[in-house]
């Protein structure tokens, strides 16, 4: 599916302002309205509204327009809804972004921060600790978090775990040697939380949660998705982080032990009373225990959290149009496929991309009597997964032709938005190039550097020659 980017500027976003400048460019590029397959947007009420929003605008003029919420978006809010409606979580997260603003807030922690990183393997290199390598034992630092990119806060994580001696280092010296009293002040409030059992349990949780989601996070970044794979993902995404409600805690608990004793930090006792609150508000509750606490308080509500967000915001997959297109779906030897169900999505779905429809669907129900015995059994067509692979494989080996409706309406399925990452990827390109010194660059001009931006693949393959003889053959072709 090609891409292209078309800079505009509105006065309003209001949704009929909106559709008119798409129509606009549309209208530009010589697309027609009427020959849209589907929308993508994020979940912005100007947008999703059912009756007089963005989407529902287009679907008057074309009825066949379906509306998908991007995938990427919906994690998105389910990750922070989970950061947010938790307690420990909020604070979490809190925590995090202080302890790593402080380390890597200027050039001479952050190089004290690979100074100590390099100290500590080489003493467990010389300790035997650790192998050597080409490659192995880099000097890092540590990941900002970003509060539009939930991926980001995977690798804050997991950047922490694995430089965390080096941090508690920094952290420790700058409470002893700040420039003043605040800065001292800081880093020992820092300290205090990041040697604190909870914190390092909560980091390890969110660090199992967040690997299990990372999964999902990434595929929904990628240029071509198809949503019948996005949402077996989903599915498996689901199923694990049950399991790790299940069966996680004490696996879970072992390894926080294991750290703690490994950084010498407090082990607290898990049949001991926690107090809740302090001062004159602290109370305690006999039935009570640290153990309760952190398994019931703080794993099985986030992870319960995390469980009902996913479900509500992607209980939508199981839309009729979803469970149609599954029928296509070459995964386990084309376990779901059913000729009615593949049928019934072209009647009720894609009526108009079959023009003799009587004629078409009567040939259709034909093809896919054949398709079951040849495509189906065929040992080439076996271990394929997703429906991207199928519809390459039947070019490949040139069934597309004989197969033609069935090949047409794959490709209708895989016009199914999954995602606008790629749109949002151009947007923080936007604010990159639109800076405060080029501010008043032209559409034309800002939209022909985004492309080169964005598509750095494609334009890493163009050399200054191949340039130049662009502009050449421009010249001649103006001369003639």
């Amino acid at each position: 599916m090609e891409r292209f980017f078309h800079v505009v500027h509105v006065r309003d976003i209001t949704a009929l302002t909106l559709k008119n400048e798409i129509c606009a460019v549309l209208s530009h590029y010589n697309l027609h309205i009427e020959n849209i397959q589907d929308q993508g947007y994020d979940g912005a009420s100007n947008m999703c509204g059912e009756w007089n929003e963005l989407q529902a605008l287009f679907l008057k003029d074309c009825p066949y327009a379906y509306y998908v919420h991007c995938m990427a978006h919906r994690l998105q809010l389910a990750l922070v809804t989970t950061s947010r409606e938790v307690k420990d979580v909020h604070q979490f997260f809190d925590h995090l972004v202080n302890i790593i603003n402080i380390v890597v807030g200027s050039s001479k922690r952050n190089d004290e921060l690979q100074h100590a990183q390099a100290e500590q393997v080489e003493n467990m290199i010389a300790s035997n600790e650790i192998e050597t390598g080409r490659g192995a034992n880099q000097i890092g630092t540590l990941q900002r978090v970003g509060d539009t990119r939930w991926g980001s806060h995977f690798q804050s994580i997991c950047s922490l775990i694995k430089m965390f001696d080096a941090t508690c280092k920094v952290i420790n010296t700058i409470s002893e040697e700040g420039a003043n009293y605040k800065q001292r002040g800081d880093a020992k409030g820092a300290y205090q939380v990041l040697t604190s059992f909870e914190f390092i349990l909560i980091l390890h949780l969110m660090k199992e949660m967040m690997g299990i989601t990372n999964m999902l996070c990434q595929a929904l970044q990628q240029h071509s998705q198809d949503l019948l794979n996005v949402m077996h993902l989903v599915s498996t995404t689901k199923s694990l982080i049950q399991k790790l409600r299940d069966d996680g805690w004490e696996p879970l608990l072992a390894r926080v032990i294991s750290f703690c004793e490994q950084h010498e930090i407090d082990i607290l006792d898990m049949n001991a009373r926690y107090t809740k609150a302090r001062g004159r508000y602290r109370r305690q509750d006999e039935d009570l225990t640290m153990e309760h606490h952190f398994r019931i308080g703080i794993f099985t509500v986030a992870i319960d959290f995390q469980l009902q967000e996913l479900k509500s915001r992607f209980c939508k997959l199981t839309t009729e149009l979803v469970i149609l297109s599954s029928a296509l779906n070459p995964k386990d030897t084309f376990r779901l496929f059913k000729i009615v169900d593949i049928c019934n999505l072209v009647k009720k779905y894609y009526p108009q991309d079959f023009i003799e429809q009587e004629q078409e669907q009567e040939l259709l129900e034909s093809q896919l009597q054949h398709y079951e015995l040849d495509v189906i059994k065929h040992p080439d067509f076996q271990n394929m997964s997703t429906i991207s692979e199928l519809c390459r494989g039947l070019k490949i080996s040139g069934k597309s032709k004989i197969y033609f409706l069935i090949d047409r309406l794959i490709h209708l399925v895989l016009t199914l938005l999954v995602s606008t990452a790629t749109t949002e990827r151009a947007f923080s390109a936007m604010k990159l190039l639109k800076t405060r010194l080029p501010n008043r660059m032209e559409d034309e001009l800002l939209a022909d550097n985004m492309i080169v931006y964005i598509e750095k693949e494609i334009a890493g393959n163009f050399i200054v020659e191949m340039i130049m003889d662009e502009f050449y053959s421009m010249k001649n072709r103006r001369q003639a």
